[in-house]
């Protein structure tokens, strides 16, 4: 019985992850065969602060991304 694990950072909605669940088993059947009752989806929703890369929080990388925006846009109305 195939399982796909899909971890992603929190705030999707359950109708994404439906859309994203059919959209998988849907590829996985079309790709390796079998069955769709055979396919197991487990979608893990994981916080941005727990996840990190290069030693640094998904949180901090995000936070500090909106801050260069909102210079950037500060600096383009002048």
């Amino acid at each position: 019985m195939p399982m796909i694990r899909v971890e992603m950072y929190e705030g999707r909605t359950t109708k994404q992850k439906r859309n994203l669940a059919k959209a998988l088993t849907d590829s996985f059947v079309e790709t390796c065969g079998g069955k769709p009752e055979q396919v197991q989806i487990v979608i893990q929703d994981i916080s941005t602060d727990d996840w990190a890369a290069a030693g640094v929080l998904a949180s901090d990388r995000i936070a500090a991304a909106k801050k260069e925006d909102r210079i950037a846009a500060t600096e383009n109305k002048t």
